[in-house]
C-alpha cells in the first residue's frame, strides 16, 4: 500500500479560449467545439501571438518559442506539492517522470525535474504517455518497499500544445498544457491511502495515437474515443469491486464528452463525477492528478476515490484513493 502526501499542479498564463481559435480561420467556432469535445479553455506555454502568426507548422520553432520548459513548469508543480506536504525537497528520496512529449532523450526529464528543485536521489523516467501518473503508482507500489526512500516524486510535466498543428482543427481544440507533481510513500502515513493500482495494455494499437521526435501530435480519433470510453469504464468497474458504496471518478482528461459516456456507462452521479478538461483541455498524463490537485482540501471527494486514465501505446491504469 502507498499513501499520498500531497499533490501539487501549475498551469501556464497563456490561455487560448474558443474565441481564439475561431480567429485562426481554421473552420472551427464555439459551438461546433463544444458540441464535439466541451472545452471552453485551455493553458499554452506558447505566445498567443507565435501561434497566430504560424499555427506552429515547425515543433523546432515551437521549443525555442515556449516561454518555459517541462523542467520549469514541472519543478513549479512540485514547489507546490512539497508546500502542502510540510516537506522540504532534501526529504524526497526519488524522482520519477513522465509526460507525453519530453523535451530530451536523455537525460531524463526527471533529472532535469530534480536538478530544478535540488533534489538528490536517483531520477528515472517512468512512461506511458497520458497513463504515466496511475502507470508510475503501479510500478512504486509493486516495488519492494525497503528498497524504497521514505517520499517519492512522481511528476508528469505536460506541455504538449508545443507539438499541436494549430491548423487542425480536430486536434488543436483539445490541447492544453499544465504539469503536476505527487509525493507518495511506502511506509509514511498521508492524507490518502492507495489501496489498489491497476495497469493493462495492447500494444497492439500502438499507432493509434503517436507524436514523432520531429512532428505533431497525430490520433485515430472515433477509435481512440471507443477504447477511451470502454477500458474507463473497466477501469471504475475493477476499482469499485466489492465496495459497498460507489467511489468518486476522476478519468483522464481526453474531453468531455468521452467522461459524460463512462460517467453514465458507470451510473456515476454529477456530484462524484470530478473534472476541469472544460477549462483546462486535455493535458495529458496531468489531466487526472490536476484534478485532484485542483480538489485537494474538498471534502466533496468523500471517502474513497477512483481515479482511472488511458493512454497512448494503448495502456490504462488507475488507483482507489482511500482517507
Amino acid at each position: 500500500m502507498l499513501h499520498l502526501h500531497a499533490i501539487g499542479h501549475f498551469h501556464p498564463p497563456q490561455i487560448i479560449d474558443n474565441a481564439f481559435l475561431e480567429s485562426l480561420d481554421i473552420g472551427t467556432n464555439d459551438t461546433w467545439i463544444l458540441e464535439r469535445v466541451g472545452i471552453h479553455s485551455r493553458h499554452t506555454v506558447l505566445p498567443l501571438d507565435y501561434i497566430r502568426s504560424t499555427k506552429n507548422r515547425d515543433v523546432r520553432a515551437a521549443m525555442e518559442a515556449a516561454t518555459m520548459s517541462n523542467a520549469q513548469t514541472g519543478a513549479e508543480a512540485g514547489r507546490m506539492a512539497l508546500a502542502r506536504a510540510g516537506l522540504k525537497a532534501s526529504d524526497i528520496g526519488m524522482v520519477l517522470s513522465g509526460c507525453c512529449s519530453p523535451d530530451e532523450c536523455i537525460p531524463a526529464e526527471a533529472n532535469r525535474v530534480a536538478e530544478q528543485l535540488d533534489i538528490d536521489g536517483p531520477a528515472l523516467d517512468v512512461s506511458s504517455a497520458c497513463s504515466s501518473f496511475a502507470s508510475q503508482l503501479y510500478f512504486i507500489e509493486a516495488m519492494r518497499p525497503e528498497k524504497l526512500p521514505d517520499f517519492i516524486m512522481l511528476v508528469n510535466p505536460e506541455n504538449s500544445t508545443r507539438v499541436v498543428d494549430y491548423g487542425d482543427r480536430s486536434s488543436c481544440v483539445l490541447w492544453g498544457d499544465c504539469s503536476t507533481a505527487t509525493i507518495v510513500s511506502p511506509r509514511v502515513p498521508g492524507k490518502w491511502r492507495i489501496s489498489r493500482t491497476y495497469l493493462k495494455g495492447d500494444p497492439s494499437g500502438a499507432d493509434k495515437v503517436k507524436v514523432p521526435r520531429i512532428g505533431h501530435f497525430t490520433q485515430q480519433g472515433a477509435e481512440v474515443q471507443k477504447f477511451a470510453v470502454k477500458r474507463t469504464t473497466e477501469l471504475y468497474e475493477a476499482l469499485s469491486e466489492g465496495l459497498v458504496e460507489r467511489p468518486s471518478f476522476i478519468g483522464h482528461q481526453a474531453n468531455l464528452r468521452m467522461l459524460e459516456a463512462v460517467a453514465r456507462r458507470c451510473e456515476v452521479p454529477a456530484e462524484k463525477h470530478f473534472y476541469n478538461v472544460d477549462r483546462r483541455g486535455n493535458v495529458g498524463a496531468s489531466g487526472a492528478p490536476s484534478v485532484l490537485s485542483e480538489h485537494w482540501d474538498s471534502p466533496a471527494l468523500g471517502e474513497r476515490l477512483a481515479l482511472g486514465v488511458v493512454g497512448s501505446e494503448l495502456t490504462w491504469s488507475g488507483a482507489l484513493f482511500e482517507r
